[in-house]
């Protein structure tokens, strides 16, 4: 029998940077009966579904929506608009623009990696004027596309898509920009038609709040033009036929029909809110997490402040600490799961995700979950980050009260 809710008391504290906590009204849409996907119901499911994702993305033109992980998506952003050999210039930032790199090599692209050297590389965003230099010493236009990650996963630091996009026009080159922000929609500020993204990539699990199957294509016109000529093979991929059927909210395929009733309760809940105070939340939280990792006395994974994540921050452990002990030890005492650092920064740093369903209690208990295991692991602290956090956060309460009054 499978001990998946082995825990004996209060609920277990999933503080990965995704797959993020799925809401109490997320788990109760999902449940509701699954109905025929060629009916009217489902017809007028997918029609408010296709409408509302828009909005997340900011975009008026089509998002696809696959029954798949984030990576299927890396795929069908690559294959639907390059052919065998087309040369595409990528950017190093961390774990996952590594991984999107390795699938175009074995798609039979031939990728350019662009990055600053070593682990510095990691700790900071695009560098667009690498960009720009590269794309200028490309009078020929071989690069066929820009790929970048908005928001790396694996290392907390949020990249300027909009100055990747004004590198790419001060170059004066044609090349596609395909940008991975599977972790940063609904999180952080996003803007498809207004950055000039020609293939946006997402997933559900992380700002969505859903839990992991479904993915996303954001197109531009350009990207549907290129598609047209794009040799890559794909059948489950093609955007032509989805994008057809999706006039009238249906799929070619049988869709992830309980995920999309999913998707419908969490489009209301973001823009419910609004998306400006969703993102807003999400500073708040990664501001007041930021602040407990300073007063530990520890170092923030992100070098940059000006492109720190707010959907998760990285924690670097001093020399000889071995992170995942420290992880191990946390999950152990006080039932949280922290991320784990990935590729380079295996074993150098935890990662304390913030997004989705969080708020100022979820970071609170968070970071003393945090704060209790490094004590208990013999991490020598400079002071208390809870006391810090709650500082923090108690001084936006107080600024907003008084602004009111």
């Amino acid at each position: 029998m499978l001990t998946l809710d082995f825990h004996p008391a209060g609920r277990h504290f999933l503080q990965i940077p995704g797959p993020s906590p799925v809401p109490d009204r997320i788990l109760r849409a999902m449940s509701y009966p699954t109905i025929d996907h060629r009916g009217p119901e489902f017809g007028a499911l997918g029609l408010k579904v296709l409408e509302g994702i828009k909005k997340i993305f900011k975009t008026e033109q089509p998002v696809i929506i696959y029954p798949a992980s984030g990576t299927g998506a890396w795929e069908a952003a690559l294959s639907n608009v390059l052919s065998p050999g087309d040369h595409v210039l990528m950017y190093e930032t961390g774990h996952f623009a590594t991984l999107w790199k390795k699938m175009a090599e074995a798609l039979g692209l031939k990728p350019e990696f662009l990055g600053l050297p070593g682990i510095e590389g990691w700790r900071r965003g695009v560098q667009a004027d690498q960009i720009e230099a590269r794309l200028k010493a490309d009078p020929d236009h071989r690069i066929k596309a820009v790929c970048v990650v908005h928001n790396e996963t694996s290392t907390g630091v949020t990249s300027d898509i909009a100055a990747v996009r004004r590198a790419i026009d001060a170059a004066g080159h044609p090349a596609l920009l395909l940008v991975d922000t599977i972790s940063g929609l609904a999180a952080a500020d996003y803007r498809h038609d207004e950055w000039g993204v020609d293939v946006t990539v997402s997933g559900s699990q992380k700002g969505l709040m859903l839990p992991p199957g479904i993915s996303f294509n954001a197109v531009s016109k350009k990207a549907i033009a290129a598609s047209r000529n794009a040799r890559l093979p794909r059948a489950f991929w093609d955007w032509t036929d989805i994008i057809e059927m999706n006039k009238t909210g249906y799929w070619p395929y049988t869709p992830n029909t309980n995920l999309l009733y999913g998707l419908h309760e969490a489009l209301e809940m973001i823009l419910g809110e609004g998306l400006d105070n969703v993102f807003a939340r999400h500073q708040r939280l990664a501001a007041a997490a930021r602040a407990a990792v300073r007063a530990w006395g520890l170092e923030i994974q992100c070098a940059d402040p000006n492109v720190y994540s707010p959907i998760l921050t990285g924690v670097v452990m001093p020399e000889g600490v071995d992170a995942d002990q420290v992880r191990r030890i946390i999950y152990d005492n006080f039932d949280m799961s922290l991320g784990t650092g990935l590729g380079k920064l295996k074993g150098r740093m935890f990662r304390i995700g913030h997004l989705g369903e969080a708020n100022d209690l979820t970071l609170m208990a968070t970071l003393s979950g945090c704060e209790m295991g490094l004590r208990l692991a013999g991490v020598q602290l400079a002071g208390s980050g809870v006391n810090a956090a709650m500082e923090q956060l108690m001084s936006g309460k107080d600024q907003a009260r008084r602004q009111a009054a």
